[in-house]
């Protein structure tokens, strides 16, 4: 892929919309592509987090081991980890590829020295991950309510 199509790439992704072009730019200059064949491992759950991963082409499975039987597919676009790119942590979940898959890899210590390059940006992203946590608990609060 080319910067370019690596940028179109990554302002589909909400998060990464947040940032900005030129951000995005030295995302996509500093990042590594990898590719994936059918049925390899991408990650596993309990593994050390230290970057995220945007699907480029194909689609993952993501298991997660909460004791739920709980996954999703991940597919063109997708953002797989985002925590990972802020704070140090183990996967809680696995992820395996489904088809011939492609992925950009990003990781912590770029994601945040654009941060720190750009604090507008920092900002908005706080600001975003503040919303999402807030509804993530009204949602709990509201589950609960229902469960009792």
């Amino acid at each position: 892929m080319s910067i370019e199509s690596d940028i179109a790439l990554l302002e589909r992704c909400p998060t990464f919309q947040l940032l900005g072009r030129e951000a995005l730019r030295v995302l996509a200059i500093s990042s590594e592509q990898r590719d994936f064949s059918r049925g390899d491992m991408l990650f596993r759950a309990g593994e050390d987090a230290d970057c995220g991963y945007i699907v480029s082409r194909g689609a993952f499975r993501v298991s997660f081991v909460d004791g739920s039987s709980h996954e999703l597919v991940a597919g063109l676009g997708a953002l797989i980890g985002e925590l990972a790119l802020i704070v140090p942590m183990q996967r809680p979940a696995t992820a395996v590829s489904l088809e011939f898959s492609s992925v950009i890899r990003i990781h912590r210590q770029l994601f945040l020295r654009v941060l720190e390059s750009d604090p507008a940006a920092a900002r908005r992203l706080r600001d975003e991950i503040a919303s999402r946590t807030s509804q993530a608990a009204s949602d709990i609060v509201v589950v609960s309510a229902k469960l009792v």
